[in-house]
């Protein structure tokens, strides 16, 4: 199962309700009853979307002809999730999704988390940071899911080159999810571009602390460390980074960043003088 099929298998439950409300919450109908319970055939769509996912979308596309709502729409999303066909897997999950709102179901906002998860793996920052808005309006989120829904916000903020908003997202993450490593890591590596070395090193230091053998914040702990001129301590983080996770993108960013390293420590040639009469 790919890391963001199982991402989106995270939210494929209802979410829980907001603490506070924003209005008065509606007398529950039949509808909202049964909503607050997970389809079974979703677990099943899921183990499929992960081994077999054409048949997965096959099987989908059944149980939409057969009048199966919403969560045969959620189920099309995650069978082509399981392609890694961003754009049908969206499309999918926001259809989903408005019917979810068409019958008031809690799971509502989880389905546009989907659907913006899904246009964020497509590169589709602007649909994302749309879905994901959308997600927050309905009043559904609170707690852990509204700080991974911020956090999705800031990575979309990101790709829209609106740095400012996304740090904003960010510190709302981690006061609603101060457990998890990935807001502290994303608020380090935002830093950094942004030139804060002081709050970078102290994001890193707290991702280091929660998950401190994740190869990504040992990357990053090492960028920031160069940055901040301690050379040594560059080298160990990056060659831990390449010894733990060989053939990982991150061992990758890790061995250039050690190979860089040593070309500046090569003391330059002397100029080599020509023979005589050469």
């Amino acid at each position: 199962m790919t890391p963001l099929l199982l991402a989106l298998a995270l939210q494929v439950g209802p979410a829980p309700a907001a603490s506070v409300p924003a209005a008065p919450v509606p007398a529950a109908t039949p509808q909202t009853q049964v909503a607050a319970t997970v389809d079974p055939r979703l677990g099943e769509c899921l183990e499929l979307a992960a081994t077999d996912p054409v048949t997965a979308v096959v099987r989908a596309n059944e149980w939409i002809a057969g009048n199966g709502g919403v969560p045969a729409q959620q189920c099309l999303g995650l069978a082509e999730a399981g392609s890694e066909r961003w754009d049908r897997a969206e499309a999918a999950f926001a259809k989903a999704a408005m019917l979810a709102g068409e019958l008031d179901r809690p799971d509502t906002g989880n389905l546009w988390m989907q659907a913006g998860n899904a246009a964020l793996a497509d590169g589709q920052g602007g649909a994302a940071l749309s879905h994901f808005d959308r997600a927050i309006a309905t009043g559904q989120l609170a707690g852990k899911a509204l700080g991974e829904v911020q956090l999705d916000r800031a990575r979309a903020l990101v790709a829209a080159g609106r740095a400012d908003e996304a740090a904003t997202a960010l510190a709302r993450a981690t006061e609603l999810v101060p457990q998890d490593p990935l807001a502290w890591l994303l608020t380090a590596t935002l830093a950094r571009r942004m030139d804060d070395l002081m709050k970078a090193a102290s994001a890193i230091e707290t991702a280091e602390a929660l998950a401190p053998e994740e190869p990504a914040v040992l990357l990053e702990s090492g960028n920031i460390a160069a940055l901040k001129g301690d050379m040594a301590m560059a080298k160990a983080k990056w060659q831990k980074v390449a010894a733990a996770a060989p053939g990982t993108a991150q061992a990758e960013a890790a061995i250039a960043q050690l190979a860089t390293l040593a070309a500046a420590d090569e003391p330059a040639q002397a100029p080599v003088t020509p023979p005589v009469g050469s």
